[in-house]
């Protein structure tokens, strides 16, 4: 990307390093592009289906799930989807509301999102499908909906209904058995997964769900102390385990609770380290292009966790600054590479620039 365009659409990355980008419409229109382009892109694609017979082989994308089938693979449609509600709902007045209404509309079809919820029951092998991480997205999708006063956010909110039964549900039923939480740095993590299912649940008000998670939180990471957050990342993270855990016990732990419990989570040895710009050596590369999304998930955890603290905490202003010099060296990489980070970095981008 020529770095006349940059200046353009990202002006504080280049011009003032340490402000804070800001979600402006311009900016806006050009991150939508990203899934308004890929939405109805079905291939390549990565279902993730476990083929259980011969008849289930010619089966497309498209025929799997026709609501979620574009964007490579169905999380990354999910949250495609998620980013242009919350941008319609945050920007009504954007120069191509007309479109992304046109797309939802499509997507948002009763008989397609029969169809997704369908698929947990209609063929066998399902019950792992997505899990943890693409049904958090899915209940970030229909948290965005529940909570929008607008006629058609309503249909959709009611088409999405079945899905999101199905896949309350299944999380409901795994949840008790879950026993370890997996600390993983990519789609897997539990902690994230965790927090979306929270903010899901109080924005809904299911309390039975939401404090199943809160307890299940405790006993998972109450007594986590001086986490190893030296050793990351991996080369392939674009989630911090340690700020995944950190974000997910702010809305966990009562402020006086959860200042304790973070100064004993952290030492200044993984503080430091958490701190360092990812290094990203290819931005073609479809695993490597991970590390893009860790400055953009670093930068909405810090946010939220410097939300949570005292105004007397080290941290809080750490971590707004620091928060800060992640987004601004994500948002120009995310327009500097291939259909491996296109098909789902804007959506990391908007959440983060929106916390």
């Amino acid at each position: 990307m020529k770095r006349s365009l940059l200046v353009v659409i990202f002006p504080s990355v280049l011009m003032f390093a340490q402000k804070a980008p800001m979600l402006t419409d311009e900016m806006a229109v050009k991150l939508a592009e990203k899934p308004i382009h890929c939405i109805t892109q079905e291939y390549p694609n990565k279902t993730a289906h476990i083929i259980n017979n011969a008849s289930e082989v010619p089966l497309s994308p498209k025929e799997l799930h026709p609501a979620f089938y574009g964007c490579f693979d169905w999380h990354s449609s999910v949250h495609g989807h998620w980013m242009l509600i919350r941008l319609l709902k945050s920007k009504n007045d954007l120069s191509i509301a007309k479109d992304i209404e046109n797309i939802l509309d499509n997507s948002f079809r009763k008989e397609n999102l029969q169809a997704e919820a369908d698929y947990f029951t209609k063929y066998q092998l399902t019950g792992t499908f997505e899990r943890t991480y693409g049904w958090a997205w899915l209940l970030k999708l229909d948290e965005e909906l529940a909570t929008w006063n607008h006629p058609k956010a309503k249909i959709w909110h009611q088409n999405l209904k079945p899905l999101t039964d199905k896949i309350l549900n299944a999380w409901k039923t795994y949840l008790p058995k879950q026993t370890y939480p997996n600390r993983t740095g990519v789609h897997p993590n539990t902690a994230f997964a965790m927090a979306f299912a929270i903010d899901w649940a109080r924005a809904t008000g299911d309390k039975e769900f939401e404090n199943q998670l809160i307890e299940k939180a405790k006993y998972f990471y109450l007594k986590d102390e001086k986490t190893p957050a030296y050793l990351e990342p991996d080369g392939s993270d674009f989630f911090s385990p340690s700020l995944e855990i950190a974000d997910l016990m702010r809305r966990v732990l009562p402020m006086a609770e959860y200042v304790q419990w973070l100064n004993r989570f952290y030492d200044k040895r993984g503080i430091e380290n958490i701190e360092k710009i990812p290094v990203v050596s290819d931005l073609s590369d479809y695993q490597t292009v991970h590390l893009v999304g860790l400055s953009f998930t670093k930068a909405w955890c810090m946010k939220g966790i410097a939300k949570s603290l005292p105004a007397n905490h080290p941290l809080k202003k750490e971590f707004q600054k620091t928060a800060i010099t992640f987004l601004n060296n994500g948002l120009p990489l995310l327009f500097q590479g291939n259909y491996g980070g296109d098909h789902w970095l804007a959506s990391f981008a908007v959440y983060a620039l929106e916390e």
